[in-house]
């Protein structure tokens, strides 16, 4: 007990510590990270955390904003100053419950060419992104299923932005289908496929618990099927081979 309410005790001090750092803590980590890449740095110039130049004609140009957590405004921050520079380095201090390691944090960085720099309460730099034009690889898998997704729905079943809710794809069409198809009592599988080219797959896996088995390619209705035909009424079989 007296352990756990000093561990209470010290995340609590941490907490007051935290609040009490600023954004100007990380200034100095980050032009010693920057300087040591050959860069000259000054702070505060023109509305920008930093600013640092490489010798050269025309100069490279570098702008840093510095937040002491990820967030949307030092995103904006720095989507504001891509014009005006050669280089974008966002820093954030590093900490336990943090986004900064978040995958997608790393990949919106690398889609907006920022570099990301980490920096701990010793003051050690950690480049989690490095700057730069990236294109990502396309996922021709997740493509794919994008692609042959929205070609199975029929109509546009489900509104946008929905949660919480079952959302009505081209499988649960055809689930329904098929549950509407033995409605009236058990059907063979290959009366069932004259309606739904897919009905053996889906009697056979029974994702939804609709279907059961009569006997050998012979399926009957649930009355959890029953029970969601009701929810989803079939005035028609939606799915013709």
């Amino acid at each position: 007990m007296l352990a756990r309410r000093a561990t209470e005790r010290d995340a609590v001090s941490s907490n007051i510590v935290d609040r009490g750092i600023r954004e100007t803590s990380l200034y100095l980590p980050v032009k010693r990270f920057l300087e040591g890449r050959g860069f000259e740095v000054k702070g505060e110039i023109c509305g920008c955390d930093l600013v640092a130049l490489r010798s050269g004609e025309p100069p490279i140009v570098v702008v840093g904003e510095l937040k002491l957590a990820f967030n949307l405004d030092l995103v904006l921050q720095g989507v504001h100053r891509t014009a005006a520079c050669d280089e974008i380095w966002l820093a954030v201090r590093l900490g336990r419950r943090r986004r900064e390691r978040d995958p997608r944090v790393l990949k919106l960085c690398r889609l907006l060419g920022f570099g990301l720099l980490g920096v701990s309460a010793a003051g050690g730099v950690e480049a989690l992104v490095q700057p730069g034009p990236w294109r990502p690889r396309r996922d021709q898998r997740r493509r794919a299923r994008l692609v042959n997704e929205h070609r199975g729905r029929l109509g546009d079943p489900a509104l946008g932005g929905s949660s919480k809710t079952p959302i009505m794809t081209a499988y649960r069409q055809q689930a329904l289908a098929c549950a509407a198809s033995l409605s009236r009592g058990p059907r063979r599988t290959c009366e069932v496929k004259a309606v739904v080219p897919n009905a053996p797959r889906i009697l056979l896996h029974n994702v939804y618990g609709w279907f059961c088995r009569i006997e050998r390619g012979v399926y009957a209705l649930t009355s959890a099927g029953v029970t969601a035909l009701s929810r989803w009424p079939q005035s028609h079989h939606p799915i013709q081979s």
